[in-house]
């Protein structure tokens, strides 16, 4: 394979990258021209939502084709165009073959929750510490333990053992926050998402860990739980806050993730009316927000 190059301008991202596209590349990447320098920038936006901006003020971006020629035709053909003026060609190069399968599986290393605590791929030994560990490969389901919204949320069911009698995880993705409260202890967990592919993951996960997840659709939600868990995203999670809250017990916890820092306001405007949220952690500019009942 071969590696087209360019340097472009925020304003010309979207017009290359579509243009790169229609020339039948087989991947198309968008990098921040000035990372690691004093002028990189940093684009904030929620998992499932476009980025706030196309692109960086100045992006590389990168784009796979399977022979040089196709490279080559796809480089001229572009340079030719009104809307590549202010871009700039790097050039071409060859992309050494390499076992895609393994290489990908080694950007998935186990994740530290806890000390103690690891989210392991199937194709690697749990860490030596590791006393509690959920075994996760990446899927089509949001949800393997890398981002920070999901690590908050496994660090709070960790800190707080033994769990619940009876759990719900409203948006559930991969099932990975159910699988940690059944490992944590509860004596039931429900799992739901609108997502009938986040369904069948959870099942499948719960299956591979050992643990007795029931997953289904927003139906199967029969409250009141001892532990509300939703990792989605702020929106959602506002127009949801009258349904998550009533299905918290007396003497439960309502623990919100997917959250930005800057949005922390809007949640707690929003769950005011039925809880006092509060923020209990934070990272890399997320917060998890809970609430006891």
């Amino acid at each position: 394979m071969f590696e087209l190059g360019l340097l472009c301008p925020e304003d010309r991202v979207e017009a290359i990258s579509e243009a790169l596209e229609a020339l039948d590349a087989l991947s198309v990447a968008i990098e921040d021209a000035d990372a690691q320098t004093d002028a990189e920038q940093a684009l904030f936006g929620e998992p499932g939502l476009p980025a706030a901006r196309e692109g960086w003020q100045r992006s590389r971006i990168l784009a796979l084709f399977g022979d040089e020629a196709q490279a080559l035709e796809a480089s001229r053909l572009l340079a030719a165009q009104d809307f590549f003026e202010g871009c700039e060609l790097l050039g071409v190069s060859r992309v050494p073959d390499q076992d895609w399968v393994r290489l990908t599986q080694s950007q998935f290393a186990p994740v530290e929750i806890t000390p103690e605590f690891w989210i392991v791929p199937t194709w690697h030994e749990p860490p030596s510490q590791a006393r509690q560990i959920i075994r996760l490969d990446p899927g089509l389901a949001f949800g393997t333990g890398t981002h920070p919204t999901t690590r908050m949320c496994l660090r709070w069911i960790a800190a707080h053992p033994p769990l619940a009698r009876r759990v719900l995880d409203y948006g559930c993705g991969s099932g990975i926050l159910a699988i940690a409260a059944a490992r944590y202890g509860a004596a039931r967990v429900d799992a739901v998402d609108i997502d009938p592919a986040a369904v069948a993951s959870a099942l499948a996960n719960a299956r591979l860990n050992g643990v007795q997840v029931d997953a289904g659709l927003p139906e199967l939600a029969r409250g009141p739980y001892d532990l509300v868990l939703a990792n989605i995203l702020a929106m959602p999670l506002k127009l949801l806050a009258p349904l998550l809250c009533s299905q918290v017990a007396p003497g439960g916890f309502l623990v919100l993730a997917g959250i930005l820092e800057r949005q922390t306001d809007e949640l707690i405007a929003a769950y005011a009316p039925h809880a006092r949220l509060e923020v209990s952690d934070a990272q890399d500019g997320w917060v998890l927000m809970t609430a006891a009942f």
